[in-house]
């Protein structure tokens, strides 16, 4: 088996392309090996947790999410089931491409997977009805640590498939990227993990 890395225009912010193995029955894929991470050039940390969220509607937005140090999330992200506009933003105060951000397409078709290093906001837009995201993260959740930004701050500008989404209470309430507490920084040692 293998996969195929892909990078991305944020550095450490990878695409990983698995191995799909098709005949008449249908297919086969490891969907994570650590063996074929690091033959390809990636070590993996040791993930501790898998999590998964089915959004019924489109125009789902989720996000931007993260946790503040001491406990931030890195995050290997895949869509198991229709299509989304899955959004990485490098929230390190002192980096070079502080409040840059990627969206990329991730869905059941062209089985992309998305790894976010912990120093990184996360969220997604879901592209049609039933979408099911999974995401392996190699820190446990933690109510105190969790934190959100409005998904459409200007001082960050992503550029969303749709201008008015439905939203959970926790992102309506969210707080601009300025008022946020995010805490991270190139120098930061929970975020030099990856």
């Amino acid at each position: 088996m293998a996969v195929k890395i892909i990078k991305t225009d944020l550095d450490k912010v990878l695409l990983f392309k698995p191995d799909y193995f098709y005949d008449n029955r249908g297919y086969y894929c490891e969907t994570y090996s650590e063996r074929s991470l690091k033959e390809a050039g990636f070590v993996p940390p040791v993930f501790v947790q898998d999590n998964q969220s089915l959004s019924l509607k489109k125009n789902i937005v989720r996000g931007i999410h993260f946790q503040i140090c001491p406990k931030p999330q890195a995050k290997l992200v895949r869509c198991t089931r229709g299509r989304v506009f899955d959004v990485v933003v490098d929230l390190r105060k002192d980096s070079p491409t502080f409040k840059k951000w990627i969206g990329v397409e991730l869905s059941e078709e062209n089985q992309l997977q998305i790894w976010i290093p912990a120093y990184c906001g996360h969220g997604f837009m879901t592209l049609e009805d039933n979408c099911i995201v999974q995401y392996k993260v190699d820190e446990l959740y933690y109510k105190e640590h969790d934190r959100a930004i409005k998904f459409d701050d200007p001082d960050i500008g992503v550029i969303w498939p749709s201008s008015n989404p439905i939203k959970s209470e926790k992102d309506i309430k969210a707080p601009s990227l300025q008022e946020s507490d995010v805490n991270y920084t190139m120098e930061t040692p929970e975020c030099k993990r990856q």
